[in-house]
This record gives structure tokens, C-alpha cells and sequence, in this order.
């Protein structure tokens, strides 16, 4: 006698075949979570913006540097005036019946290179915001003034002492502004970075 559920073991072989499609569905879905997994890593890979620096001038540090190198300029003046005329001898400026100090003519060197100091200082700042390279103008502008007021008392028709004697006292201020308000310029220069601020770190 036949039973009623012979027909059954054909649907089972049907219902068999049916879940060996589905890891073929999770094959493919695994491919897809690796070329998603690609795409992150490209995305991973893009270099951040780099943020650009941008070198500034402090105002305050320069001309607190350059009143400072005002004064120190109008020292110099005053004491190679005083070893000129007192210890050696050689009435620079004025004649010798003036005594150390001499007369008008030193407190107008005094003042004249303090007033230098400040001109300086002035085109310093001037040359840091717009010249590239503004150390070396600034060096060659100072030395090229220091050479031309070494070179006048040549000119003028005192005895060779006294030409000799002012010319280093000239020499020695311009040495000195020059030096001064460069290590000055270079304390003021600040760095500031400027462009896209750096991404936001959530973690």
C-alpha cells in the first residue's frame, strides 16, 4: 500500500537547493563591504590641509629695542667724545681750551646719534613688512651711511688726529646702531600660522 507521503522527497531536494543560493547572496555582500572598505582607506589617505606660516612684526619689542639702542648710540657718542679730548689728547669737535666735554658740537653728535638709533629703528620696521630679505637691505643701507660719514672728516681741514679720531667715533656708532637693531628686529619677529584650521578632534 502506497502512503500519502511519498511525494515528499522531491520538494525536499528543491528545498535543499534553495539555501545554497544564499551564501552565494553573502558572497556578494561581502564583496561590496570590501570595496567600501576601499573606499574608506582611499578616503583615510588624503593628506590634511597644511596650515601656511606667516612671520609678523611685534611693534612693541622693536621700538622698546630701538629706544633702547637710542640711548646706547648717544652713550657711545658722548664717551668717544671723552676719550678723544681727555685721555688722549685730541680736541675732537672743539677746540682744546673747551675741556673734555667740549662745547655745542658734542651734545649735537649726542643727540644726532640717538636720532640715528631711531631712523634706524624706523626703517627696520619698514623693511620688515614689505621687502623680502630685510636684514641684508637693512645691513647694507647702515653700512653704506657709516662709510660715507667715516669718509667726511677726510674732507674737512683739521689735523689728521682729529680726522682720525672722529672718523672712529662715526665708526663705532654706526657699528653699533647697526648691530643693535638687527638683534632687536630679530626678537620681534613673531611666526603666525594662517590658512584651514585643523579638523576638529572628536575623540
Amino acid at each position: 500500500m502506497t502512503s500519502p507521503t511519498a511525494p515528499l522527497p522531491p520538494e525536499r531536494g528543491r528545498y535543499q537547493q534553495q539555501p545554497g543560493g544564499y551564501p552565494q547572496q553573502q558572497g556578494s555582500y561581502s564583496q561590496q563591504q570590501g570595496s567600501y572598505s576601499q573606499q574608506q582607506g582611499s578616503y583615510s589617505q588624503q593628506p590634511a590641509p597644511r596650515r601656511r606660516s606667516q612671520p609678523t612684526v611685534d611693534a612693541g619689542t622693536l621700538w622698546a629695542g630701538g629706544a633702547a639702542t637710542a640711548v646706547v648710540a648717544g652713550l657711545i657718542a658722548l664717551v668717544g667724545v671723552l676719550v678723544c679730548r681727555w685721555v688722549f689728547k685730541v680736541p675732537v669737535l672743539a677746540p682744546k681750551r673747551d675741556g673734555a666735554y667740549g662745547d655745542v658740537h658734542t651734545t649735537t653728535l649726542v643727540l644726532f646719534a640717538a636720532g640715528g638709533a631711531l631712523v634706524a629703528t624706523l626703517l627696520m620696521h619698514l623693511l620688515l613688512l614689505g621687502v623680502p630679505r630685510p636684514k641684508v637691505f637693512f645691513g647694507w643701507i647702515v653700512g653704506l651711511v657709516t662709510v660715507v660719514f667715516v669718509i667726511f672728516p677726510f674732507r674737512t681741514g683739521a689735523p689728521l688726529e682729529q680726522q682720525i679720531a672722529t672718523a672712529a667715533v662715526y665708526l663705532v656708532i654706526g657699528i653699533a646702531i647697526g648691530s643693535l637693531v638687527t638683534t632687536v628686529a630679530n626678537r620681534a619677529m613673531r611666526t603666525r600660522s594662517a590658512g584651514p584650521p585643523p579638523p576638529p578632534d572628536y575623540a
